[in-house]
């Protein structure tokens, strides 16, 4: 009897695993996903869903969702500093949690219970039909290369049975978290980033106090030591609070403490201020240290995400948040190759990327869980080590919005000096820039003068994005014209991968009419009265729904259109075509050229990944 074959098998259903079961099973993948918990998180973990990230669960569909369970919205983050003229604490400053400077659709921080986010996650999974097996853990697994489908063999044990059986699978995700069984089986090991710098304690509950701030996100030093505010869902609020460092006499790495003991610290903190607690829903004590693991991946075919290749503190809320982008990262890869879209070199790029950023996430954790956990040595509130952690706060608020992830040059980033080079590719335009995600841009839909937002308007479906920034119809038809003909031709990118007209997804069909790989959509600086799509070019009259106008005025605008277009580097003179890669981050920006120019360069770009245009350059090498 053949084992039962799966073209992914998932072990652990934390944000990370979730995130990445949806996708692949809304994109019509077979997914086997396993938890060894009865059911999903009751209390405590992960709360902080960033600007960046809940721009990609409103994509994803689940936002909404999430939305109804009336999460707090953090606007604001206020500094509190020892009081020079008392024995507590004063409020020295505030900072937006996603300064306007950033652009961000959703300029706050969302908190909500990581149970409801699991809970909206698996909600979209069961649609799809795939359902998280509890509790059932990975028993062992072996990688057989011989074999060219399935080549991995996975135990699966119950564990209300003990009952194990095997099941055969493409490609076996360790989504387990910082103790992941499939990172210890493949070996790989986690690299400290250095000692264990303090011991912190964390509480959810319902208190009574007369702390002004209770309701914002707060950090606050004080003699008696440090506390984090987090307001939450409905009532609740979590308290951080520093339970020993390096600094103390009786410095103990492995050091605990009651939740009397923590309450405790946490009313000293906040003198002359009271607090007190109605209830405490949950409750953990936890060393602060930094982990990266060596590797991310065993021969494209295993690989870990999440908790499993990056530990650090979760003060800065970048843990669940990190699982994503990594969820989505592979998602989008896997999903080219197994569609037959790319070459499978491309999933080296996961680690590739994903490892660049936790690097850089993991610097900024040290130096912000150091600062936040330092005993002060006066009470004045300018202090050095007071000013320097207000002063690294603010200057990571891109970073930590998830804004500032910048995907390095690579085969999906271009940049002009990229070695297939064309004199059509533009660095980066005003608000672009290859490796980051394309930002949040409001314009007017055609079909039915809706004003929408466009990075929204096309959902995450795995599918690569060609807007075309047409500026002036007048001044730019010949060229528009010349673009849709040349992406006609058999020989190039765009037709190479198109779907048999008798044969529609229906999942991709609106977004997708022609190709699940590509989805176009044009932008005209013009009134949207002036743009008659019965006249554009047939390639374009097939995405009306993709047709907009970039006609709304906005604030701190004094021209009356074209908003959008200038603040990319656009103009009615200028016009061009941004690809966007399925997970949302700029991939190339072309000049918008009469002749066949733009789409030659854009043949470039795929030829170098695509399976059926690949130049023979590999990953490594672009």
């Amino acid at each position: 009897m053949r084992d039962e074959a799966y073209d992914i098998v998932i072990v652990g259903a934390g944000p990370f695993g979730l995130f990445l079961s949806l996708c692949l099973s809304r994109w019509g993948y077979n997914v086997k996903h396993i938890d060894n918990r009865e059911v999903p998180t009751k209390t405590g973990r992960a709360d902080g869903i960033q600007s960046r990230s809940l721009e990609i669960l409103r994509n994803l569909g689940i936002k909404r969702q999430l939305m109804a369970d009336t999460p707090a919205r953090l606007y604001d983050v206020a500094f509190w500093d020892p009081d020079p003229n008392s024995e507590g604490i004063r409020r020295t400053s505030n900072w937006p949690s996603c300064p306007p400077t950033i652009g961000a659709r959703y300029p706050f921080s969302l908190i909500i219970h990581q149970g409801i986010i699991e809970r909206a996650f698996l909600d979209g999974i069961s649609k799809c039909g795939t359902i998280v097996e509890r509790p059932s853990t990975i028993a062992g697994f072996v990688h057989d290369s011989k074999d060219p489908v399935y080549p991995i063999s996975v135990t699966i044990k119950s564990l209300d049975t003990n009952v194990e059986r095997t099941v055969r699978t493409k490609y076996l995700i360790g989504a387990e978290g910082a103790r992941s069984f499939v990172r210890n089986q493949l070996g790989i090991k986690v690299q400290r980033k250095g000692p264990i710098a303090a011991v912190w304690a964390v509480v959810d509950g319902v208190v009574r106090t007369d702390f002004p701030d209770i309701r914002n996100k707060c950090t606050i030093h004080s003699h008696s030591g440090s506390v984090m505010v987090i307001p939450r869902e409905g009532n609740l609020v979590r308290l951080y609070t520093q339970i020993s460092s390096p600094e103390d006499p009786d410095w103990d790495p492995k050091q605990t403490a009651t939740i009397q003991q923590a309450q405790d610290s946490i009313k000293k903190a906040l003198r002359p201020y009271t607090i007190s607690w109605d209830s405490v829903d949950w409750y953990s004590t936890y060393p602060i240290g930094q982990g990266l693991a060596d590797s991310y991946s065993l021969d494209q075919r295993i690989f870990i995400g999440g908790d499993a290749c990056h530990t650090h503190s979760p003060k800065a809320g970048q843990g669940m948040n990190a699982g994503f982008h990594d969820a989505l990262n592979l998602a989008w890869k896997i999903h080219a190759v197994e569609a037959g879209f790319a070459d499978r070199s491309i999933l080296e790029s996961y680690e590739a990327e994903r490892r660049y950023i936790a690097l850089q996430l993991l610097d900024f954790d040290a130096k912000y869980a150091k600062l936040f956990s330092q005993r002060l040595s006066s009470k004045d509130p300018n202090l050095p080590e007071s000013k320097e952690f207000n002063k690294l706060h603010k200057a990571a608020a891109e970073f930590t919005s998830g804004y500032g992830i910048i995907y390095p040059p690579n085969a999906f980033n271009w940049h002009p000096n990229h070695r297939a080079k064309s004199p059509l590719f533009i660095s980066e335009g005003k608000g672009l820039k290859p490796g980051r995600c394309f930002p949040p841009a409001t314009v007017t839909r055609l079909v039915d003068s809706n004003p929408v937002h466009l990075e929204q308007e096309i959902p995450l479906n795995g599918s690569f994005r060609i807007l075309i920034f047409a500026g002036s119809l007048d001044r730019s038809r010949t060229a528009l014209t010349d673009f849709c003909q040349h992406m006609e031709k058999p020989s190039s990118f765009y037709s190479l991968f198109a779907t048999p007209e008798h044969s529609p997804d229906p999942y991709f069909e609106k977004h997708n009419p022609h190709s699940k790989f590509f989805t176009l959509a044009a932008i005209f600086m013009e009134e949207k009265d002036n743009v008659d799509i019965s006249t554009l070019p047939r390639l374009l009259k097939a995405y009306n729904h993709h047709i907009y106008a970039d006609d709304l005025v906005h604030k701190r605008d004094t021209h009356p259109m074209g908003t959008v277009h200038r603040n990319l580097g656009f103009d009615t003179g200028r016009p061009g075509v941004v690809v966007i890669r399925p997970d949302g981050h700029v991939s190339c920006i072309v000049m918008l050229e009469e002749g066949n120019g733009t789409v030659d360069a854009l043949n470039k770009y795929f030829g170098t990944f695509t399976s059926k245009m690949a130049s023979g350059l590999t990953i490594s090498r672009l």
